[in-house]
């Protein structure tokens, strides 16, 4: 059976938002020959209330055909944006409809917030004691009405295990990225970031909002590097190599990839490469020197720190973890 994700409909939704969890986890495929071609999941949308329109925040509403009983059957629930959630936004409580429709879901269901979405998750308990992240321009409100949360206004997501929670708009589409990667690997992943025209993979850890000033006129960007450094990164990559792609000294080539990125270069070439590696292995039987080699960590020491650092576990336990996961 496919995984069921349900996404609630609340009064006041952000319409693209709604339509991030369709998209993305409606998309996945299977790319294993028991399951090739076949979808991963099953996404439908509820509301709190029986069946019948829910306002947007936009000039039309919606109809929602499922009623708060789909809660009941959903292995992971989505709540995306509101700008109408009353008591939970003003005093941090859930309404008594909205009480009533938790009130069914099941022990141990994963729940995933979009943006303010995290409001709820908050007001209804599941992140007393944990850390979240919500839009950045609502994290000191978001901090004062739930005190015993763990706020981080500076990242796109944060994957606490059964919970997870985003930033605003376009971190829910990269969170959506991360759970279908955490769930079927880096190719599913990767696929649909590919069909639906997004970046495949942006790091929870990265800044959600970067202040910088405007520039009267376009300079240049650091993606020439990045294209140059990726079709490399089994080879030695000094930060002076990577500035002379963009004709710039290494200082002011460091300060415009942090503009552009929110990370330096050196955290992000490790992150691409601790990326590789997790695709080779993944999807081959190379072994953990080879992975090293390939992806460009150099020995089997080296790629076991970067790893254990990231997610973690040591190089041979995700293998094995992955493959027991898909088996």
């Amino acid at each position: 059976m496919p995984h069921r994700i349900a996404v609630l409909a609340l009064d006041g939704l952000l319409p693209f938002e709604l339509g991030i969890p369709q998209r993305i986890f409606g998309r996945s495929l299977g790319f294993e020959p028991h399951n090739k071609g076949r979808k991963l999941y099953e996404v439908v949308t509820c509301s709190i209330r029986p069946p019948g329109p829910v306002r947007t925040d936009a000039d039309f509403t919606i109809n929602v055909e499922r009623g708060p009983e789909t809660l009941a059957a959903a292995d992971t629930i989505v709540i995306p944006a509101s700008y109408e959630l009353g008591p939970v936004y003003t005093e941090g409580r859930l309404t008594d409809e909205l009480a009533a429709a938790f009130a069914r879901i099941r022990p141990g269901t994963r729940m995933v917030s979009i943006c303010t979405g995290s409001y709820v998750l908050a007001a209804a308990g599941y992140l007393d004691g944990r850390p979240a992240t919500t839009h950045w321009s609502s994290a000191e409100h978001f901090q004062q009405l739930f005190p015993e949360v763990r706020v981080d206004p500076d990242v796109l997501f944060i994957d606490d295990g059964d919970v997870l929670t985003s930033a605003g708009v376009a971190a829910g589409i990269d969170l959506c990225l991360h759970i279908v990667r955490r769930d079927h690997g880096t190719a599913v992943a990767n696929d649909v970031a590919r069909r639906t025209v997004a970046p495949p993979h942006r790091d929870g850890g990265q800044a959600q909002y970067i202040q910088r000033p405007v520039h009267e006129t376009q300079f240049a960007t650091t993606t020439s590097a990045r294209t140059w450094a990726l079709g490399r990164l089994e080879r030695p990559i000094l930060l002076r190599d990577m500035a002379q792609q963009e004709s710039m000294s290494v200082r002011t080539f460091t300060r415009r990839f942090r503009e552009e990125v929110g990370v330096s270069p050196v955290q992000w070439l490790t992150r691409q490469r601790v990326e590789r590696a997790r695709q080779l292995l993944e999807s081959t039987d190379l072994s953990i020197d080879q992975v090293a080699r390939d992806a460009g960590f150099g020995t089997p020491t080296s790629l076991r720190q970067h790893l254990q650092a990231a997610l973690g576990v040591s190089p041979t336990a995700y293998r094995r973890t992955f493959r027991a996961g898909k088996a």
